[in-house]
């Protein structure tokens, strides 16, 4: 992916002489020098294998390059010293060679056709051939010397042949062709595009398991589905009795599903099968990303190449996907266990957010802080940047959203979602860390309205609101608050659904089309439920819990 520079060492005066002259591709990174002129080599054998005639002779002429490659050269030395001239003539019509090795061949042949008497193919040589026909107005003695055996009734070898036998002269003009001419393994140009994916692949560039797009230089996307509401359980993986998933997401590119477990393990599975991709080295060897503590956070970059993972002990990895190097460590990220990670766009910059009651914005490059927020009182169980990234929106224990300036760590504004409906606080009273008022658990960007965030509190009720914190449409479960708490939530790709699930292993399906709940899964888990996953383009959802255990769900 190194930037490439064409450099030309010849005065650009058309086309054809600018890529026919001296010219360089100069990958910045290595300094590897490629002559243009292969690389129209590469295009021509292309079009010749795909028996595109008309471009191959157009690029051809308009680049002033030929091919000149055979299949075997061998065999083509040894079609001359059989003379089997009907066979070699066609392929020196396609090949670019000198002008004196094409008239000691045109000669020769026309010689030949004398002896055999075929007077009439090698006066057709002699007359219609280019070559030929130059040779008659620059050699005009050797010109007429072949006219003479030509029109000539007998034939005297020796003599045409310059005291030289036949054979031999066959022999000089193979060896003087097969100088001109390279053998080239077929498919080249697709060859080299193959093995450039695979060292990109190697070295992390590329996400493991993605289709690429070549033209658009990009990994290729699933299309979209129409968005139905999955409810029928797909896919159930099992962790270890010791352990269980504290986090899971998806990549961007649909291929993966990351999970951070209780033992500090981080796994990438295959979404579809529910199988843990051994076609990543890493984990087939059984050498898993880890961290010492347990994982309490994950989040794919938006090219879906890197993975950032976050402890109980407050440090922060960053981890190339397709190796399971890590790129990046923040062994003091925070001070308390962090609870909520996210990449920016580009990738350079990863804020997270923590029980210590900061969110702090961590640079990839220089592996330095680069800003914190302060204001929450208790801890930040979730945060995002808006589409624009202009800013920054965190949920807290202490019952507030806040959106924040990205740019200056100012705190724009804070607000707090609407209380749950009837809420027993007789039972459970840690269930609120601040009163009556809910902890609140999660804030999503919506994914069809930039202006607008989906809140989620430990409550009976997901908030639609606006970053101003005006309330634009509450969900219910239609249930008091407990013990119905909903723990998590996620908005499907185009936001015609949110997902919930609570405490007591019950998934809900918003409609944001009806404005209703339109359909409630019951008994997801056999234990507590923690947490949901959207898939970012199928209907697929994921739910984990603390029995170990995490599901998929489809339609």
């Amino acid at each position: 992916r190194s930037a490439c520079v064409w450099k030309s060492h010849a005065k650009p005066r058309t086309r054809r002489r600018a890529l026919a002259s001296a010219m360089s591709i100069v990958a910045a990174d290595d300094a590897l020098d490629i002559d243009a002129a292969d690389v129209v080599k590469l295009i021509l054998q292309f079009c010749k294998e795909s028996k595109l005639n008309e471009t191959h002779a157009a690029l051809s002429a308009e680049t002033n390059t030929s091919l000149n490659a055979l299949d075997d050269v061998e065999q083509f030395k040894r079609d001359i010293l059989s003379g089997r001239w009907d066979i070699v003539l066609p392929k020196l019509a396609e090949l670019r060679l000198p002008k004196n090795v094409l008239e000691d061949t045109y000669e020769h042949v026309t010689l030949e056709m004398c002896e055999l008497g075929e007077q009439d193919t090698a006066r057709a040589i002699l007359r219609q051939s280019h070559v030929m026909g130059v040779m008659k107005v620059e050699q005009t003695k050797r010109y007429s010397r072949l006219e003479h055996y030509v029109s000539a009734r007998n034939f005297t070898a020796e003599d045409a042949y310059g005291g030289v036998s036949k054979e031999k002269r066959r022999g000089k003009i193979a060896e003087a062709l097969a100088r001109e001419v390279v053998v080239v393994p077929p498919s080249r140009l697709l060859a080299l595009i193959g093995q450039a994916l695979k060292w990109q692949k190697s070295t992390g560039a590329l996400p493991p398991g993605a289709a690429f797009d070549l033209f658009r230089g990009q990994v290729a996307t699933e299309e979209d589905e129409d968005e139905q509401c999955p409810s029928v359980a797909h896919k159930r993986i099992k962790f270890s009795k010791k352990s269980f998933p504290e986090c899971a997401c998806f990549s961007p590119c649909g291929g993966m599903i990351a999970t951070g477990s209780a033992d500090g393990f981080i796994e990438i599975w295959d979404p579809y099968s529910g199988k843990l991709r051994k076609d990543l080295k890493y984990q087939a060897e059984d050498a898993l990303m880890m961290h010492d503590d347990a994982v309490l956070a994950l989040a794919f970059s938006h090219d879906s190449e890197m993975l950032a993972s976050a402890s109980q002990d407050g440090k922060l990895k960053v981890w190339r996907v397709s190796t399971g190097a890590c790129l990046r460590r923040f062994e003091k990220a925070h001070q308390g266990g962090i609870t909520s990670v996210a990449f920016s766009k580009d990738g350079s910059q990863v804020v997270s957010a923590s029980f210590d009651g900061l969110v702090r914005v961590h640079g990839l490059k220089s592996g330095k802080l680069l800003k914190e927020f302060r204001g929450h009182t208790s801890y930040v169980n979730s945060v995002a940047y808006t589409p624009d990234e202009n800013e920054i929106v965190s949920a807290s224990s202490d019952g507030t959203v806040k959106v924040w300036d990205a740019t200056t760590a100012e705190c724009k504004c804070t607000f707090k979602p609407p209380p749950p409906v009837k809420p027993n606080v007789d039972e459970e009273e840690d269930a609120y860390q601040t009163g009556t008022i809910p902890a609140v658990v999660s804030v999503v960007p919506h994914p069809m309205n930039d202006a607008q965030i989906i809140v989620t509190s430990k409550s009976n009720a997901v908030v639609i609101c606006t970053l101003a914190g005006d309330v634009v449409e509450t969900y219910w479960t239609n249930k008091t608050a407990l013990p119905h708490t909903i723990v998590a939530s996620t908005p499907s790709p185009r936001g015609e659904w949110i997902y919930a699930v609570s405490e007591i292993g019950e998934l809900y399906c918003f409609s944001t089309v009806t404005k209703n709940l339109e359909s409630t899964v019951f008994d997801c888990h056999e234990s507590a439920t923690l947490g949901v996953a959207h898939h970012p383009r199928r209907n697929l959802l994921a739910t984990f819990s603390g029995i170990g255990e995490l599901k998929t769900w489809k339609p």
